[in-house]
């Protein structure tokens, strides 16, 4: 299975911005898939996870009322809506997708970047003040 991401751009502040990310050469559909941000010079965090079938969904208390993660089962695509974007949501974004479940609490479990095994290119998004 391969990811691809795509949608970012450079945008002023308090633009906003919608990634795609598709997945290819897939026969079932993951288990959880997310979106995680690198920043130039910081470790890559968690943004958004969602689960494929359930649509349960978990944010990053920095993008929590401003972005929305969805997906579209049909298209095995996964969004990021992003609203009233800051010059601190400048990164690189890469979407994630996981098989692996633990006995651990997901909202604790799909917000670590080792959950997941299959990460696509990344697209960079640029947010100017």
């Amino acid at each position: 299975v391969q990811l691809q991401a795509s949608g970012g751009g450079l945008v002023q502040a308090g633009s906003s911005l919608r990634l795609s990310c598709t997945a290819s050469g897939r026969t079932s559909s993951p288990y959880v898939m997310g979106w995680f941000r690198q920043a130039l010079e910081k470790e890559r965090e968690f943004v958004a996870s969602i689960t494929w079938s359930a649509g349960t969904t978990y944010y990053a208390d920095s993008v929590k009322g401003r972005f929305t993660i969805s997906r579209d089962n049909a298209k095995n695509t996964l969004y990021l809506q992003m609203n009233s974007l800051k010059p601190d949501d400048t990164a690189v974004y890469y979407c994630a997708a996981t098989n692996r479940q633990s006995s651990r609490t997901p909202r604790y479990y799909y917000t670590a970047a080792p959950t997941y095994d299959n990460w696509g290119q990344g697209t960079l998004v640029t947010v100017s003040s």
